[in-house]
C-alpha cells in the first residue's frame, strides 16, 4: 500500500470522484435488478439493493449510495440512510435468507442520518434491529468497505462472516472531527485524531478487524495489453512530447487516485474475491454459517 497518513486516507475515502456502490455493482456483477421500498414508509435513496448474478450465482446486493452532483446528493441524502433505508436493507436480507441467496454489502457512509425526523421514525431501533437480525442470518454475508465507514450507520451493514476494505477506505466509531471535538474540544485537530483512532485499512487489518485489504493502485500487466503496430507507434510519438515531470505526475495520478475511470481493475479483483468467498461457503450448513459469524464478533 502507499505510504499515506491516516488523514490523507480519510480525505481519499471522502473523494467526490470515488466510485460508489452502483459503480461497483455495475463493474462486478453480470446482472442486477434493483428493488425498492421498506414496505412501511418509503424508499430511501441512500440505500440501493436488489438481486444480482455473478458467474451464474444469484446473490442479494445492498449498498450505501452517495451522489456526485448536488441534485444526486439530495436524492441520496449524501449517503446517510434514514430508518427506512436500514429497514429496506433488512427486508432484502430476510428475502435472501428465505431463498438461500448469499448477501454482499457495500459500505460507504459518513454515518446514519441524524436529523430529528429520522429519530422520530426510529433510527436507533432500525440500526439495532439490523445488528440483531444480521447476526442470525442463515446465509453467508460479505461486507466491503469502499469509502467511509462511519459509526452505526456502517455497522448496520457490516455484521458479516467476512469484512473487507479497500486500502483507502476508513472504518470508525465517529468522524475524526467529532473525535477531536470530544477529546480535545477542537475539531481542527482531526488529522491527529485520525492517527489516534486507528481507522485505516492497514490498522484494522493488523488488529484483525477485517479479513482482507484490496490495493487501489492496481496496474494491468503489460502482457495483458495488446496494441496494434499503429497504436504502438502513436504511443511512442506521444511519449516524445511529454516531459519527464509530466509523465511522472500522470503516472502518480493514475496509480494513486481511484476514480470511476480506473476502477475496473479493482472491480475485477473484487469479483474474483467474491467468487472465492462464495465457493468457500457453498455447502456449509446454516448452523455453521451463523456460528462462524458469531465467533468472528465474539473475539471483539
Amino acid at each position: 500500500m502507499e505510504d499515506l497518513t491516516a488523514w490523507e486516507r480519510v480525505k481519499r475515502a471522502r473523494g467526490g470522484e470515488r466510485p460508489t456502490s452502483i459503480d461497483y455493482i455495475s463493474g462486478i456483477f453480470d446482472r442486477f435488478m434493483e428493488l425498492h421500498g421498506d414496505r412501511a414508509c418509503r424508499d430511501d435513496g441512500a440505500i440501493v439493493g436488489g438481486i444480482a448474478q455473478i458467474d451464474g450465482i444469484m446473490v442479494t446486493v445492498i449498498g450505501e449510495q452517495k451522489g456526485r452532483t448536488m441534485k444526486q446528493n439530495l436524492k441520496r441524502n449524501f449517503g446517510m440512510p434514514n430508518p427506512e433505508g436500514y429497514r429496506k436493507a433488512l427486508r432484502l436480507m430476510k428475502q435472501a435468507e428465505k431463498f438461500g441467496r448469499p448477501i454482499v454489502c457495500f459500505v460507504d457512509t459518513p454515518g446514519a442520518f441524524c436529523g430529528m425526523e429520522a429519530e422520530e421514525r426510529g433510527q436507533g431501533e432500525a440500526i439495532a434491529r439490523n445488528l440483531y437480525e444480521m447476526s442470525a442470518l442463515k446465509v453467508p454475508v460479505l461486507s466491503i468497505l469502499i469509502g467511509e465507514g462511519g459509526s452505526g450507520g456502517a455497522l448496520a451493514l457490516a455484521v458479516a462472516n467476512e469484512v473487507w476494505m479497500l486500502e483507502n477506505a476508513t472504518y470508525s466509531i465517529l468522524s475524526p472531527e467529532g473525535f477531536a471535538s470530544i477529546l480535545w474540544k477542537d475539531g481542527k485537530r482531526a488529522d491527529e485524531a485520525a492517527e489516534v483512532m486507528k481507522i485505516t485499512a492497514g490498522d484494522l487489518k493488523n488488529l484483525c478487524m477485517v479479513e482482507r485489504v484490496f490495493a487501489e493502485n492496481i496496474e494491468r500487466e503489460e502482457s495483458e495489453i495488446s496494441l496494434t503496430d499503429e497504436e504502438t507507434e502513436a504511443a511512442a510519438q506521444l511519449e516524445e512530447y511529454k516531459s519527464d515531470t509530466e509523465q511522472e505526475n500522470t503516472e502518480q495520478e493514475r496509480s494513486s487516485v481511484l476514480t470511476r475511470d480506473n476502477m475496473q481493475l479493482l472491480a475485477d479483483e473484487l469479483r474474483a474475491g467474491i467468487l472465492e468467498f462464495l465457493r468457500i461457503y457453498h455447502g456449509k450448513t446454516p448452523t455453521q454459517i451463523v456460528e462462524e459469524r458469531y465467533q468472528r464478533f465474539r473475539k471483539f
